[in-house]
């Protein structure tokens, strides 16, 4: 479906599914994860309404430093990445999982001051996200072309393959990549590498390793905010699948593996229970202190992520790092 407004189009890729069919999906993948051992549940499912209302409070916490840390960088080096970006003329402006664009609307502000020749493709799953974001940079940027994409990654980068000819630079940022396993995460760069040519740029945010306090902190707030956000995951499954978790049953754990790099959180049960679904009409049952794993989140160094694009196909080209250097936007081209 194409939706045209001037000078903005919202191009919707989205397979439409009705709640029943959505529901569905949610039964079976929980019906999986908590059928397997160790137990498991998607981290996808966070991000109901109540779910992205915890995360928006996750982010303005003093312990979350990581969108604080990529908003800082690219203040220091937006004109810069600019630079970098429009050094070869015109190009599309690609922006996976944009959301609000926060950060991305300090690049977009720096291409029209220095007046780079250049049209803006964010891209989510997401349709009123994307909605709101079209409104939002009309008002800001009324002359500034906008193609917002729905759609799933792999979906939307097919898309702009085959419609969208000239150079593209695509922007996969705030660290989303932590949260793919280490083999996924490389296998989606290189999806993203086959649907590029040679010379396109490929700008990807990663959290970089560091104190392991920092990192658990991060993820095992004081206040209890990240906790809340993790337990939301079972009350999304008791009010939309016809769960019956008890909340008090189960508490929230996080732990950091430095060598490993990675970041994980749990739920885990407090003694012996039972759990039914309506949905499935299945039931669970859980031993004393049995966890379930909700999420990961991959830390990198900057020697891992530069290979990380050579196997997929892309050559490094320059870092760009937060003041503390905890933090980088690395940038790849195609080759």
């Amino acid at each position: 479906m194409l939706l045209q407004t001037t000078p903005n189009t919202l191009i919707d890729l989205s397979r439409k599914t009705d709640g029943s069919q959505d529901r569905a999906a949610f039964a079976k993948d929980v019906a999986e994860g908590l059928s397997q051992s160790p137990k498991q549940l998607s981290s996808r499912y966070f991000y109901d309404a109540s779910g992205s209302r915890l995360f928006q409070q996750i982010m303005a916490l003093p312990e979350y430093y990581l969108t604080r840390a990529e908003y800082s960088l690219m203040q220091r080096h937006r004109s810069a990445m600019v630079s970098a970006f429009a050094a070869d003329g015109f190009f599309h402006l690609v922006d996976l999982g944009a959301g609000d664009a926060m950060k991305t609307k300090l690049l977009l502000q720096e291409l029209v001051k220095q007046d780079k020749p250049f049209d803006y493709v964010p891209m989510d799953i997401s349709g009123s996200a994307m909605q709101e974001l079209g409104k939002d940079l009309q008002q800001e940027h009324p002359d500034m072309h906008v193609r917002a994409v729905v759609a799933e990654y792999i979906t939307g980068l097919k898309w702009l393959e085959q419609h969208l000819n000239e150079r593209k630079v695509v922007l996969f940022l705030g660290s989303n990549i932590g949260n793919f396993e280490r083999e996924d995460g490389q296998d989606f760069i290189c999806q993203i590498r086959q649907h590029l040519q040679p010379g396109d740029l490929f700008m990807l945010g990663v959290d970089l390793r560091k104190d392991p306090g920092i990192i658990l902190a991060a993820y095992n707030d004081a206040s209890g905010i990240t906790a809340a956000f993790n337990m939301n995951l079972l009350e999304r499954i008791n009010r939309e699948l016809g769960g019956n978790f008890d909340l008090n049953g189960f508490k929230h754990y996080a732990l950091y593996d430095p060598q490993l790099g990675v970041m994980k959180s749990f739920l885990v049960s407090q003694r012996d229970q039972e759990v039914y679904l309506e949905a499935t009409q299945e039931r669970y049952t859980f031993t004393a202190w049995e966890a379930i794993h909700t999420e990961s989140s991959h830390k990198y160094t900057l020697p891992q992520a530069t290979e990380m694009g050579r196997l997929a196909g892309f050559e490094f080209v320059t870092s760009y790092l937060d003041e503390e250097g905890g933090f980088a936007d690395m940038l790849f081209r195609a080759v």
